[in-house]
């Protein structure tokens, strides 16, 4: 058992040694900091994916052409009313509207960007879903809105897009046009989307009255039951209609979920990444815990004599030196935490800033993280955790993760000094 003696004995040798322990407290510190920063903003795209895998959009299908262009600008490819008609009366599918994207000119007095600006149907506003998001400000559109728009998130902050901030009733000045601002709406997280344009149709004819729209996207809502099965009736009618061959079509049919897991395969390399580092981290400060304990018996060879000659049983003194490697991972563990929290915390805010949120760290779910790459490797995950104590787990597992790298390197230095021959011990100079 470890007493308060033993804790009192342990605490004064490592402040005895206060520049040794400082420079192993430091390695650890050094590879806590290094986990916790990669596994905060791990946590962070993690939580984002899963947020989005829980919403509404996991009942969505997607129909887009091939390719690696952005959606909806492929010349040669666009889906037509008709086709559109054809995906809503197939079997399984609930609802289906067409949204065509093109890239517009937004004039503010002699400032020029370049944005997508985006159709859909008020009435069936299925694309909304794919973000997440709703109306920040305002309202959204309805039938009969022409000449009207819905502005991406950014358009209402100064300097973010424009030098001046818009507002809803402002008009913006569009492929030449002036526009009513209606909304705006919320985060995505990311400036791209969040500089989007949202308008019906018919105004995105008026504004490009030379050019064919067509949808470059068909969203579909699906029976989430049978949604495998719903794909290929989509495919095989979308084929037919187009008279291709099966293997050779100019389109392809994807389920929300399956571009979820496109993702989460990318962010698992991602995690494992974040293991490697933790790894080699794990390494070097067990080494250094290790040489600093290794180094310690060596020098209080004497010291075990003498305690093993007043009495001293070989448990107290493995004790003794397994403790103060504990300690010392301890210490590190809490500061790597607290420096981590501030460095994660300050590059969240920047990021936030830039209009990066969905980059931004989350210290909640590294049990769901863990447990997720875990299953991607085929080994069972572990066992989940509730409580308060687990709200933020990141902070706890970084803490007891160091705790356990400096017991378990001082405890083979700690069995040697347990077996340390007392008459070799007094002997020894």
């Amino acid at each position: 058992m470890i007493g308060l003696e033993i804790i009192q004995y342990s605490l004064k040798n490592l402040w005895n040694r206060k520049m040794r322990s400082f420079l192993t407290i430091f390695s650890i510190l050094v590879g806590i900091v290094t986990i916790f920063i990669f596994f905060s903003f791990g946590l962070g795209l993690f939580n984002y994916v899963n947020d989005l895998t829980t919403s509404s959009s996991a009942d969505k299908v997607i129909i887009q052409p091939k390719g690696t262009g952005a959606p909806g600008l492929d010349a040669t490819f666009a889906l037509t009313e008709e086709e559109v008609d054809i995906v809503s009366k197939t079997l399984g599918v609930e609802e289906a509207t067409g949204s065509a994207f093109k890239v517009a000119q937004i004039k503010q007095k002699k400032v020029v960007k370049y944005a997508f600006i985006i159709s859909y149907d008020p009435d069936i506003p299925i694309i909304m879903d794919i973000s997440n998001v709703g109306i920040e400000k305002g309202r959204m559109l309805k039938k009969g809105d022409t000449s009207k728009v819905l502005l991406g998130y950014n358009y209402q902050f100064k300097d973010k897009i424009f030098p001046k901030a818009y507002t809803v009733g402002e008009n913006i000045n569009i492929q030449g046009q002036d526009l009513k601002v209606v909304g705006f709406m919320e985060s995505v997280g990311n400036p791209p989307d969040d500089s989007n344009i949202y308008t019906l149709e018919e105004t995105l004819e008026t504004l490009y009255p030379n050019e064919n729209i067509g949808f470059g996207w068909v969203i579909a809502r699906v029976d989430v039951n049978n949604l495998d099965e719903t794909v290929t009736r989509i495919e095989k009618k979308l084929r037919q209609h187009r008279n291709l061959d099966e293997g050779k079509e100019d389109f392809f049919v994807q389920s929300f979920n399956d571009l979820i897991e496109s993702f989460s395969g990318a962010l698992n390399i991602i995690i494992g990444f974040v293991v490697f580092i933790a790894f080699i981290s794990v390494i070097v400060s067990a080494i250094n815990t290790a040489n600093t304990m290794i180094t310690s018996v060596l020098e209080r060879i004497k010291e075990i004599g003498v305690m093993k000659a007043i009495g001293a049983k070989n448990s107290e003194i493995f004790s003794i030196f397994l403790l103060e490697s504990f300690i010392l991972g301890f210490i590190a563990g809490v500061l790597g935490v607290i420096f981590g929290w501030l460095f994660t915390s300050a590059a969240g805010a920047i990021l936030n800033g830039l209009g990066w949120g969905f980059l931004s760290p989350s210290y909640s779910g590294a049990t769901a993280l863990i447990s997720s790459f875990l299953s991607f490797l085929g080994i069972n995950g572990l066992p989940s955790f509730s409580g308060s104590f687990f709200a933020n787990d990141l902070f706890v597992y970084c803490i007891v993760f160091a705790s356990i790298t400096g017991a378990l390197s001082g405890a083979f230095p700690a069995y040697r000094a347990s077996k340390t021959n007392v008459v070799d011990a007094l002997r020894y100079e």
